[in-house]
């Protein structure tokens, strides 16, 4: 494995955990960030009637998820200090154990490759906030589900998982920045 980036601290977890929302206050606050892949890819994907829809083809999902975590990864690298991703290349294998496809190999590396400080964020599901819509069809029951396929991969993959607590958002943003001494 390479050395981990401590620059580039991952936010991670079910869907309707608060995620964007803290990422959205971090860059209220000066810090760079790097958005989420999965519901971008929804939003354009439905727009054009595309195949790379979760509920149409899964591993091509998948395969464009990786390719925006590996883009936006790159894209920080222009920026100055810490940089908050909505997720991380680890999320790509955590989904794809979760709806049972193979992780392939290239994914493999890209986890290896790819490195985020060691520190990742997870938030768990939080049934008061968590609402569906049309890019997020999942059940509360499926974001738990999806939020401990991540735990698994992250953990798989050498990173050390700080649950973030509930709380209002400023809170919670001060608890990520405490917890990473900024």
């Amino acid at each position: 494995m390479h050395e981990n980036n401590n620059r580039y601290v991952i936010l991670t977890g079910g869907p309707g955990a608060g995620k964007t929302t803290l990422i959205a206050a971090l860059k209220q606050r000066g810090y760079a960030t790097a958005p989420e892949a999965g519901r971008a890819i929804i939003q354009n994907y439905q727009a054009i009637e595309g195949p790379a829809l979760p509920w149409r083809d899964r591993g091509l999902f998948a395969e464009l998820m990786l390719s925006w975590e590996l883009r936006s990864y790159g894209a920080a690298a222009e920026q100055e200090g810490t940089v908050f991703f909505d997720r991380g290349v680890p999320d790509v294998l955590g989904y794809l154990d979760l709806v049972g496809l193979p992780v392939p190999e290239h994914a493999k590396r890209a986890a290896e490759l790819y490195r985020y400080h060691r520190t990742v964020f997870i938030l768990p599901p939080w049934p008061e906030i968590f609402a569906q819509d049309a890019q997020r069809k999942q059940t509360l029951e499926e974001a738990g589900q999806t939020c401990d396929a991540l735990a698994k991969a992250y953990a798989q993959a050498g990173y050390a998982l700080t649950e973030v607590p509930r709380g209002t958002v400023a809170q919670r943003t001060d608890f990520i920045l405490a917890n990473l001494g900024a």
